[in-house]
């Protein structure tokens, strides 16, 4: 039950920074587990049952001394990309504990000068961080992947896999898909070194790869990033046909939507075109408890049996019943 506590924490601090980080925390050139680092002393001071004061100065103590570049995630990719945000949590653990021992740490990290505020502009809206505190919890309006890619490959994935199932398109026949999204979608995902990638990590924030296997596999799974699948041939020919623009109207509609429109052209002139406004994982569009035990299977089939699958699913789904979180890490 005290990791449900956690957990749930976890989730309403997070989303509430990036909602106060006007009109987003990446948008200004950090990465989320920027403020990653705000959120895991709550949740680890939570955890250890420190009073108020205390927690306040993990705070100060993690975020003062953990700021993460946007640069993990742009360009070629690395392992640090699956990284920063675990260790962003390591962070907050270690000054919780500090903490604990009377090691004090800013106290207006946010608000104060040169805080979070201060150095990371041009706004912030604080009252987000505390307006309806315990009285509603972000949790619940979490989105949650239902590929397993960078959030905003979703929405145009997709289109693309609708439109390729309705029509019963083959690669070989598609001569050219037309995406109209958002500006960091064409500046990142579909950067140059994003149609040439050669790593799991940079082929899964790459929007030309993630739709090129949309295309040949009607489906992104983990299957589409293993070093094989990376250099199959049919896969790579469908790069070149990807093309990304940025849209001023669909970059209005932000964050409120996640907008995209794709258009498919065949090689004998046909066009088919899709809008979707969020993807599946939304919580507008949420999956179900089958979809998201279909994704933990996929996701773990290589590192666990199938036995053991059922008894770690058996186990979160009844989670306030464990008496201690021994008995979930044993599995």
């Amino acid at each position: 039950r005290e990791l449900i506590v956690g957990i749930v924490r976890g989730h309403e601090f997070e989303q509430r920074l990036c909602e106060a980080a006007f009109p987003g925390i990446r948008e200004r050139g950090w990465h989320h587990a920027t403020l990653t680092a705000f959120a895991s002393p709550i949740v680890a001071g939570r955890m250890l049952h420190l009073p108020a004061e205390k927690i306040q100065h993990a705070i100060g103590i993690s975020a003062s001394r953990h700021c993460t570049l946007g640069a993990v995630t742009a360009g070629k990719l690395t392992m640090m990309k699956n990284t920063v945000d675990p260790m962003a949590t390591q962070s907050g653990v270690l000054a919780a504990l500090l903490a604990e021992k009377g090691y004090p740490g800013p106290e207006h990290v946010i608000d104060g000068k040169e805080g979070l505020v201060h150095c990371y502009g041009p706004e912030w809206k604080l009252a987000v961080l505390t307006d309806g505190l315990g009285t509603s919890f972000r949790i619940s309006q979490c989105g949650m992947k239902a590929f397993p890619t960078e959030a905003l490959t979703h929405a145009p994935i997709s289109a693309v896999i609708a439109i390729v199932k309705e029509q019963d398109l083959q690669p070989e026949s598609i001569a050219e898909v037309h995406i109209r999204s958002l500006h960091r979608a064409a500046d990142i995902l579909a950067d140059p070194s994003k149609y040439d990638p050669w790593s799991k990590e940079t082929a899964d924030h790459s929007l030309p790869y993630c739709i090129a296997a949309a295309i040949v596999d009607r489906n992104v799974t983990p299957a589409a990033f293993t070093d094989e699948k990376i250099r199959d041939p049919r896969l790579r020919a469908q790069l070149p046909k990807v093309k990304v623009v940025a849209d001023e109207e669909i970059e209005k509609l932000f964050p409120a939507l996640q907008r995209v429109i794709v258009k498919i052209t065949t090689a004998d002139g046909q066009a088919f075109e899709k809008q979707l406004d969020f993807p599946k994982g939304d919580p507008r569009n949420p999956l179900t408890d089958a979809e998201v035990e279909a994704k933990f299977d996929a996701l773990a089939a290589d590192v666990i049996t199938a036995e053991t699958g059922r008894k770690i699913k058996d186990a979160v789904w009844h989670l306030e019943t464990l008496g201690s979180i021994s008995e979930l890490m044993t599995l």
